[in-house]
């Protein structure tokens, strides 16, 4: 029984330590007034990791993807309108600048939620507005993820490291 408290122990301490870094970039965003704001802690959650070490490759990854699915959301969405075809030809033409700026397949995963997002969301609001909100709420989860990282690094869990 005493080595099951144990075991409990290092996941109860990741819970509150994720947890508090999720709501504090949830409040960064909603400071600025980003309308989508969630998407802030959904990329903290996503880069949250147990070291900076670690956090770095996937965060430059996040942001780059999201950064170029944004750029060719916003002007496909500008001048080509909307549809399959358009979206189609999008999704492809990341993959091709994903490969020209040597980003690997999860800058393409980001890249292309980002441009799903942009293309496939009924809009309110110009593509481009929708463009710099999404890069806006991705870059504030990535921020806050990789202070937590500094301030807060997550502890070698020595007996997992051992299974």
């Amino acid at each position: 029984m005493q080595n099951r408290k144990r075991d409990v122990w290092p996941v109860l301490i990741y819970s509150v330590r994720t947890a508090s870094v999720a709501v504090s970039s949830l409040l960064v965003a909603r400071l600025f007034r980003l309308p989508e704001a969630y998407w802030a802690p959904i990329t903290t959650i996503v880069i949250t990791q147990s070291s900076l070490g670690a956090a770095l490759p996937v965060s430059l990854q996040r942001f780059v993807g999201t950064a170029l699915g944004a750029v060719v959301g916003a002007i496909a969405a500008s001048y080509l309108g909307e549809g399959t075809l358009v979206f189609g030809a999008g999704v492809f033409l990341l993959g091709c600048l994903c490969a020209m700026v040597g980003s690997d397949r999860p800058a393409y995963r980001f890249g292309g939620v980002t441009l799903a997002i942009i293309l496939l969301k009924p809009r309110e609001a110009p593509a481009w507005q929708i463009a710099f909100h999404r890069f806006a709420e991705v870059s504030i989860g990535i921020m806050v993820a990789l202070i937590f990282s500094v301030l807060w690094p997550e502890k070698e869990d020595t007996h997992a490291a051992q299974n």
